[in-house]
């Protein structure tokens, strides 16, 4: 596979720790602990935790399928060994639901604008267009099991959304964030949208939690709640913890709740890359990934941390280029809707995602985004090995800016 590298004038520009990045390749693989934490991720591994999600149905946000799925995650973060296993709570007022006529809607969770995804700084449709949406009609899920699992609407009330820390050696009043929702909708399995992502998140938490392994600066891990609600999870993270970043508490201790954040990495829909609808707006149903699949990494080129952001991103691709085993990364400049959003006025924030958010997903690239489809059965080992290799490069940034080492 045909794979472009940068040149060393970009990386020196892009960031302090880009520079040791750059001149790690000058080790061998043994010698090399980026490496060596990458194998520790595994395919099968990375699907048995998808699979698991899947039990939860679509996670719909305020269900008790949503809280069960949320208690799961928990529990998986706390038996890898995750520092700091918390929850953040905040209030979530579900909209009176409306019928297609302007009425109430049979489905009571709220169908928001972030539904029909536009493509955000300049990231316009173009070309062939195919319809995209949420599935709301319940019938169109076949499964009868699946069927009654998803049956329960959502209500308004307390919603929950967990994290853990990697607490850094060096310096743990400084951290990167590592990000993914995990609820979804459609009346399928979220399995990619965003079980998925979610995955991802807690394969590193697992693989960064070892006992053996050590950072220079701390990793959050984060499944944020009512994504498909307009990001509303993280909205809450950020409206609770932005102003406690790097304030040590309590004084003395060397213990700072939120330390100050460097970067946020944000994982949403990883699995599907198979290709453009036909000029008729249908799409084929080839049974494999696309040869030309790749990881898309993206930053917004409108936002405050732009600059930032865009180095951030190319660090990734950079990491990718060397350490991915099957697909490579492109850069784009159009991120949106996504969990991200909410911190791309504050820090350098990026999303890795299966398709260009505007330009692909929102023109129908992906027939399962919010469908009956979107099922752990769907996807091929070809499409999982997409999800991998994203994990695969974000392990390999942020090991690399975080400053991992294996004792």
């Amino acid at each position: 596979m045909h794979r472009i590298r940068l040149p060393m004038a970009i990386l020196i520009a892009a960031a302090p720790s880009a520079v040791a990045f750059a001149q790690d390749t000058a080790r061998t693989p043994a010698a090399d602990p980026v490496a060596q934490l990458v194998t520790r991720l595994d395919l099968e591994r990375y699907k048995g935790t998808i699979k698991g999600l899947t039990q939860f149905g679509d996670r719909r946000q305020g269900t008790a399928r949503n809280r069960a799925a949320v208690d799961w995650i928990e529990q998986q973060l706390r038996s890898y060994g995750c520092s700091d296993v918390s929850r953040l709570t905040y209030d979530f007022q579900v909209p009176p639901p409306r019928a297609p006529g302007g009425g109430e809607r049979p489905d009571s969770a709220p169908r928001p604008a972030r539904d029909t995804v536009r493509g955000a700084g300049g990231g316009r449709y173009r070309g062939i267009r195919a319809r995209t949406g949420v599935n709301n009609d319940s019938l169109r899920q076949p499964d009868a099991a699946l069927r009654k699992l998803n049956a329960e609407p959502s209500t308004s009330g307390e919603r929950q959304e967990v994290y853990c820390t990697k607490v850094g050696a060096t310096h743990p009043e400084e951290m990167y964030i590592i990000g993914a929702h995990m609820d979804g909708i459609g009346w399928g399995e979220a399995a990619n949208d965003d079980g998925s992502g979610t995955a991802i998140v807690l394969e590193l938490a697992r693989i960064f939690s070892s006992a053996d392994v050590q950072t220079e600066r701390s990793i959050r891990f984060a499944l944020w709640n009512n994504e498909e609600t307009g990001l509303n999870g993280a909205r809450a993270y950020v409206a609770q913890r932005q102003q406690l970043q790097g304030k040590e508490d309590p004084a003395g201790s060397g213990r700072y709740p939120e330390p100050k954040w460097l970067g946020m990495i944000q994982h949403d829909m990883m699995l599907f890359d198979h290709g453009m609808p036909r000029a008729d707006g249908s799409l084929s149903p080839p049974p494999e990934q696309r040869p030309e699949a790749d990881v898309n990494i993206e930053f917004q080129a409108s936002a405050r941390f732009a600059e930032g952001a865009q180095r951030l991103a190319w660090v990734f691709q950079q990491a990718n280029e060397k350490y991915a085993t099957d697909y490579p990364a492109s850069v784009g400049a159009h991120m949106t809707n996504t969990d991200s959003g909410p911190f791309q006025d504050l820090v350098a924030a990026i999303s890795l995602r299966e398709n260009e958010r505007g330009a692909q997903i929102g023109a129908g690239w992906d027939p399962n985004w919010h469908q009956p489809t979107d099922r752990y059965t769907t996807y091929s080992d070809k499409d999982f090995r997409l999800g991998l290799n994203a994990a695969q490069t974000t392990l390999a940034g942020v090991a690399q800016l975080a400053g991992a080492t294996i004792k």
